[in-house]
């Protein structure tokens, strides 16, 4: 029975799980298997962008957010401000971060691994570690398809086993693997992204352009029925068929005049693109996509209904609701995962510039608020700098304003004055 989540086994402690998750030995998943569909989906998952515009639009902004986000390295102050904090610009986790691999920069890989979440909810990264150190040299991106984890009724998870395109298994430690998902209501070992939801929607878009396709390439006329009184033999049925396609299939034989032996009769079937409703169908799969993902009509590129404003907003809905969340599991990832690897960098952090767009108007009404708010409590005789700290101002040096000197009203010419001035001017002209 188990005690918690420490047991004392051979005077070393090890972790374990609280109650089983998996039968003893199993190896979770795999290539063509998989509990809960998976990942024997997964690959429809990643094929689906390439089958789906809109999908590959959404996805494709996504990841392109994402991925152009800057990232800096900072140590940490003592007093636990982000504002006190100073940026590191030389150290090895910076090379690791900009440079992942040979044949990859920080850009490109961040784009490819966060491409696998959007698609299936699952972002799998390889570690190549210094052979004397644990710090890591470089890292990959994996399919998530050719990923399983190594469940065990104890330990929850021992490890990983990555399946190659020939088949080959090759075993893979826990820190060897670094592993994002989104959580699955159902499955603890495997992610659950957008496209699992939506997958009866792509297939009805997809087949709804193939009955499009086929409608042209069958002459673009709906299809019909070739009716005969009277049983054919076969040689009469094939030639019919093949005089019928030699003079009607395809587009540049459409409309032609057709010329029937034998009392066969031409039947229409009354099936129309009308009928069949394919541009609400096209529109209903676009909407669907975008529901799934949260994702900003105005993003897409759609002008019809779009302003200034609602482009703005849009702007701000796509990085606060979709490319900060991304990266602030990114940010998590890094910081109590992979950094913890390199020598020295206990009083270290990574951390990614805003990329919510300045409001220029909230900020301005925030600061008359937080300024009148100031005036009222000095003005109560509260201290400056602590007002200051308490309304969320930055610290300031006060000076009283300019009192301008009074000027002596003798000196002031009256109207009466620059009147009689500007005549006697007229007169010596005159």
């Amino acid at each position: 029975m188990r005690q918690g989540f420490l047991s004392l086994v051979g005077h070393s402690l090890r972790n374990l799980a609280p109650v089983p998750y998996s039968s003893s030995g199993q190896r979770y998943g795999g290539i063509g298997a998989g509990l809960f569909g998976q990942p024997a989906g997964m690959e429809a998952q990643m094929r689906a962008q390439g089958a789906n515009g809109t999908l590959f639009a959404i996805t494709d902004r996504i990841i392109t957010s994402y991925s152009q986000v800057e990232w800096h390295l900072y140590r940490k102050a003592a007093s636990g401000r982000k504002e006190d904090r100073k940026e590191v610009t030389s150290h090895a986790s910076i090379d690791l971060m900009h440079t992942p691999n040979d044949f990859m920069l920080g850009e490109a890989f961040r784009e490819a691994s966060q491409q696998h979440e959007e698609l299936t909810g699952e972002k799998w990264t390889l570690l190549v570690k210094h052979p004397l150190s644990s710090m890591p040299l470089e890292m990959w991106p994996v399919r998530p398809d050719r990923m399983r984890p190594v469940a065990d009724p104890e330990r929850f998870c021992v490890g990983y086993e990555y399946v190659g395109p020939s088949g080959e298994v090759v075993p893979l430690g826990l820190d060897e693997v670094i592993f994002e998902r989104r959580p699955n209501p159902l499955d603890p070992y495997r992610g659950l992204g957008p496209v699992q939801t939506i997958l009866t929607d792509l297939d009805s878009s997809r087949f709804s352009r193939e009955w499009n396709r086929q409608f042209f390439a069958n002459s673009a006329e709906p299809g019909g029925i070739l009716q005969v009184t009277k049983r054919l033999s076969d040689a009469e049925f094939r030639e019919a068929r093949n005089r019928w396609a030699e003079q009607h299939k395809g587009v540049q034989a459409a409309h032609r005049v057709a010329l029937i032996e034998n009392g066969i009769e031409w039947v229409d079937r009354k099936y129309t693109n009308r009928d069949m409703q394919f541009v609400e169908l096209a529109e209903q799969s676009r909407e669907t996509i975008r529901e799934a993902f949260g994702f900003p009509k105005p993003m897409l590129g759609a002008v019809d209904d779009v302003n200034l404003a609602n482009a703005k907003a849009a702007e701000v809905l796509l990085t606060r609701w979709l490319t900060r969340p991304r990266l602030q599991r990114t940010k998590g990832v890094w910081n109590h995962r992979i950094l913890p690897m390199f020598p020295g960098s206990r009083n270290l952090e990574w951390d990614y510039d805003n990329p919510v767009p300045d409001d220029v108007e909230a900020e301005a009404a925030l600061l008359t608020a937080r300024s009148a708010a100031a005036a009222v409590m000095r003005e109560a005789g509260w201290n400056a700098e602590d007002v200051l700290q308490t309304v969320g101002l930055p610290p300031m040096r006060y000076q009283a304003p300019a009192v301008p000197a009074p000027q002596d009203p003798a000196a002031d010419p009256t109207f009466n004055d620059i009147v009689a001035r500007l005549l006697a001017d007229a007169g010596k002209e005159a």
